[in-house]
């Protein structure tokens, strides 16, 4: 079985994570830039962020197996603070790199004006870029949310069919699906889904365009959820080709809009920017001492 994972945030995860992931099928990641909990406090916080989703967790899944690609964009939390605003102006520079491969997260929050404008600007941003978004529905007034979030869609340039919007449940499913837009699901242990509601909703409103995640961050979540839907798929009398369309093939055909998805996974290299995710020395090496090492140098 292999499985996709389309919005998973692996920088909150561990290696022991990426080593179970691997065990339980997944090959395939991408990792939306997201809050982090903490207040950012200068787009030059952004700008590390970025760049160690571009460099060192792609370094970090290859370890494992994995294919690691990401979304770049400013959040719709974060959309609301004056000091993270001007990171508008520096997604261009990140858009353009190989391994992202839509934009996002972006949408909203709390439905500000500012995140209005914050999602206007970055369709936009990725209908320049003939990249696909990834679209956060709130967790709060959810169908609100996602009727304001498809009116400012059907105004920007971005066509439907290279929209995806995420975190929806039964009260949004029926209207995204109507919009032509792609359809996404986190699954999760006490909140948002969970894999029995998952598995009802594919079952009336059927596996088309319909990508299942994990989202697993920094709170209570679970990085193998991908797998439990497909478990319960196959128990509940779906095929292995529905689990396949729904958790491979899905996910690779909406990222795949970007024409910058890579699935071979690079045979990775020992270190990066002279980081490794070694610490200490490897159980087979013995211990050396610093004079030993001094005269080997």
């Amino acid at each position: 079985m292999r499985l996709f994972d389309p919005h998973i945030h692996m920088t909150s995860r561990t290696t022991d994570d990426y080593e179970a992931l691997y065990a339980a099928g997944v090959r395939a990641v991408v990792e939306p830039a997201f809050w982090l909990g903490q207040p950012r406090t200068s787009p030059a916080s952004f700008v590390d962020y970025f760049d160690a989703l571009l460099g060192w967790e792609p370094f970090r899944a290859a370890q494992y197996g994995i294919a690691h690609h990401c979304t770049i964009a400013l959040n719709p939390k974060e959309a609301n603070d004056p000091r993270c605003t001007p990171v508008l102006d520096l997604l261009p520079r990140y858009l353009v790199k190989d391994n992202v491969v839509a934009v996002g997260e972006i949408g909203y929050d709390s439905m500000t004006p500012a995140e209005d404008t914050a999602l206007a600007v970055q369709l936009q941003l990725a209908a320049d870029h003939g990249l696909p978004a990834l679209v956060h529905t709130p967790h709060r007034d959810k169908l609100a949310g996602l009727r304001r979030t498809l009116d400012v869609v059907r105004e920007s340039a971005l066509p439907m069919e290279h929209v995806l919007i995420d975190h929806l449940n039964e009260t949004t499913v029926k209207e995204a699906k109507d919009s032509g837009c792609w359809l996404g699901f986190s699954v999760y242990p006490d909140t948002k889904m969970d894999e029995e509601r998952m598995v009802a909703i594919l079952r009336s409103h059927g596996p088309e365009r319909v990508l299942v995640n994990s989202a697993a961050d920094w709170g209570k979540s679970d990085p193998l959820k991908t797998r439990k839907v497909a478990d319960l798929m196959l128990a509940e009398g779906f095929t292995e080709d529905d689990v396949d369309r729904v958790l491979w093939r899905n996910p690779v055909a909406f990222y795949g809009l970007s024409g910058r998805l890579a699935l071979d996974v690079p045979a990775p290299e020992a270190t990066h920017e002279g980081n490794s995710i070694q610490r200490g020395v490897p159980k087979d090496e013995p211990p050396r001492t610093a004079g030993v090492a001094a005269a080997e140098a």
